[in-house]
C-alpha cells in the first residue's frame, strides 16, 4: 500500500506527553499486578458496554445491534462507582461501538477520577484529529483496534485500506498506547493480510497482537498450517505489547484444549448495556445478576467455579486475567443454573464471532 511508504512525523510535545502518560500507566499496571497477587477479593479487569449499537455489521460478530440507545451518563457513573468500590483495577470500554456514545469523554474521565486504568476497544471509524485530542484530554490510557483484512469485503469493512489514514493520525497525535489486533481463522479470506496489518502496526509505533476467530460460544477453531506460521511470526513482532501474557494462544492456534482456571465472574467481569454481570461477552446469561446486587459472596463463588467452556476458550482478556491466579485455589464448584433471558432487543448474530480483546 502506498500509505506504508509515508514517514510519520510526531511533534516533540506529543512525544513528551506520550512518554509521560506511558510511564504513569506502566507504574499503575505494576501496582495492579502487585495488588492482584496480594488479594483475590477484587476484580482485575471489567469490560463495560455503554453502547450496544454499532455503525458496522461485521458478519462474524454477535456483540452489536442497530437499534439500542446509549446508556445514560449518570447510570454509567453509578456502575463505574460500584466497580471502583469493589476495588476494580482496569475498565475497558467496549460495544457495539463506544465512540458512538455522546458522552464517552465523560465516561473515560470518570474512570480515571475513580483511580482505575481506562482502556477502549473501537473499530476506529469515528477517529479524527479532534476526537483523538478529546481522548487524550479525557485520560484514555489504552486503545485497541481490530483490523480484519487489507481490503474491505462482505465479511468486514474494518480493513487497512479504510483505516490506515486514521492509524497515521493516531501515530501523530495520540498520547495513549495503541494496539492493533489482526485476526486469523474462519471467515478470513487471506491469512497473509494479518501479517501485513501486524507489520504496519509496528511500523507506526504501535503494539501488535493477533486474535483467533472463535465460534459464537467463544470456542476455538484450529488454524491451518500456513495460518499457524503467520500466527507465530506475528507473535514475535509484538513483544512490546501491554498484553504479552498470551502463551495460551499457542494451544488455541493448534486447536488444543488448555488447562487453566477461568476466574470470570470474579476477577474478570463483563457488564452489558443492561447493567447485568456476565462471565464474558460469549457467555452472556451467566450469572446475569444486576451489578448493584452483585455481592462479594457471589464474586467469591464464581472465583471457585469451574467453567464448562474454559478448556476450549479463545477470549484472550479473560485468559490473561486468569494467569494471575492459575497457580492457586483449585476450582471445586459447578456453575449455577443459567438465568432466564430478560426481554430485550435481539442481538445480531450472523456466523462466527471473534475475540473481543
Amino acid at each position: 500500500m502506498a500509505a506504508t511508504e509515508k514517514r510519520i512525523q510526531v511533534s516533540l510535545p506529543v512525544r513528551l506527553r506520550r512518554a509521560l502518560r506511558f510511564a504513569r500507566t506502566r507504574v499503575r499496571e505494576w501496582r495492579m499486578i502487585a495488588k492482584a497477587l496480594m488479594s483475590t477479593k477484587h476484580p482485575i479487569l471489567v469490560h463495560v458496554i455503554p453502547m450496544r449499537q454499532c455503525n458496522l455489521a461485521c458478519t462474524y460478530c454477535n456483540e452489536f445491534d442497530d437499534v439500542s440507545n446509549p446508556v445514560p451518563l449518570e447510570e454509567m457513573k453509578r456502575r463505574l462507582n460500584t466497580l471502583a468500590d469493589m476495588g476494580t483495577s482496569i475498565i475497558t470500554i467496549s460495544g457495539g461501538e463506544p465512540l458512538m456514545h455522546p458522552e464517552l469523554d465523560e465516561i473515560i474521565g470518570h474512570i480515571r477520577q475513580r483511580g482505575m486504568i481506562a482502556g477502549m476497544i473501537t473499530n476506529g471509524f469515528f477517529l479524527n484529529q479532534e476526537r483523538i485530542e478529546r481522548l487524550n484530554r479525557a485520560g484514555l490510557e489504552h486503545l485497541q483496534i481490530s483490523i480484519d483484512n487489507v481490503m474491505p469485503d462482505e465479511v468486514s469493512k474494518k480493513s487497512l485500506k479504510t483505516l490506515d489514514g486514521r492509524l497515521e493520525l493516531l501515530a501523530q497525535c495520540a498520547i495513549f498506547q495503541v494496539n492493533i489486533n489482526s485476526v486469523l481463522g474462519s471467515g478470513v479470506k487471506n491469512p497473509e493480510d494479518a501479517l501485513k496489518i501486524a507489520h504496519r502496526a509496528v511500523e507506526l509505533g504501535f503494539t501488535s497482537t493477533v486474535g483467533i476467530i472463535h465460534d459464537h460460544n467463544g470456542q476455538l477453531r484450529p488454524l491451518g498450517t500456513r495460518e499457524q506460521e503467520i500466527f507465530e511470526e506475528i507473535m514475535t513482532l509484538g513483544k512490546r505489547s501491554f498484553s504479552r501474557f498470551n502463551n495460551f494462544q499457542h494451544n488455541v492456534a493448534r486447536g488444543r484444549e488448555h488447562s487453566w482456571r477461568c476466574r470470570s465472574g470474579s476477577r474478570y467481569l463483563y457488564i452489558c448495556e443492561d447493567g447485568l454481570v456476565h462471565w464474558c461477552s460469549q457467555q452472556r446469561g451467566y450469572p446475569a445478576i444486576p451489578l448493584a446486587e452483585y455481592t462479594p459472596e457471589m464474586r467469591q463463588r464464581e472465583y471457585f467455579t469451574e467453567k464448562f467452556c474454559a478448556p476450549r476458550c479463545t477470549v484472550s482478556c479473560v485468559q490473561q486475567v486468569g494467569i494471575l491466579d492459575n497457580w492457586r485455589d483449585p476450582q471445586t464448584l459447578k456453575p449455577m443454573p443459567m438465568a432466564p433471558p430478560a426481554a430485550q432487543a435481539e442481538l445480531v448474530q450472523i456466523g462466527a464471532a471473534r475475540s473481543d480483546s
